[in-house]
């Protein structure tokens, strides 16, 4: 408990709970392949994440108190671009989308349709692209 519950004090119950999102973890250039494939048939996000900074973590944050898509709409891949930094770079080589953190690229047919990074990035854009 903070000094008299001002910070970090005993939490309102009335607080939303963070929703667990269907993250399918990205760690391996291997798996573009299969993002390749997926988006054949259904739309696919990558959320590039860096670990270390401060806005990403923000970024991330809203994406994800906001996201409220259906899983079978669309998959979602989280890449933690500090530990894979080589599949960060293959991302930005085989879809043609310019390196930013945090970024999201939407791959639709095996190609980014679109993409976004810091505050332009907005969980409620989404379904434009299901």
């Amino acid at each position: 408990m903070g000094l008299f519950g001002i910070f970090g004090g005993n939490k309102d119950n009335s607080e939303k709970e963070q929703k667990e999102l269907p993250w399918k973890r990205l760690t391996s250039v291997d798996q573009l392949a299969q993002i390749v494939e997926e988006s054949k048939t259904k739309s696919v996000a990558i959320f590039k994440h860096s670990t270390r900074c401060g806005i990403s973590r923000m970024v991330l944050r809203n994406f994800e108190g906001t996201y409220d898509l259906d899983p079978e709409n669309m998959h979602l891949y989280y890449l933690d671009l500090l530990a894979y930094r080589d599949v960060s770079d293959e991302v930005g080589f085989r879809f043609q989308v310019l390196h930013q953190s945090p970024q999201l690229i939407i791959i639709k047919n095996g190609i980014a349709v679109a993409h976004a990074s810091h505050h332009g990035i907005r969980a409620e854009e989404l379904v434009n692209f299901i």
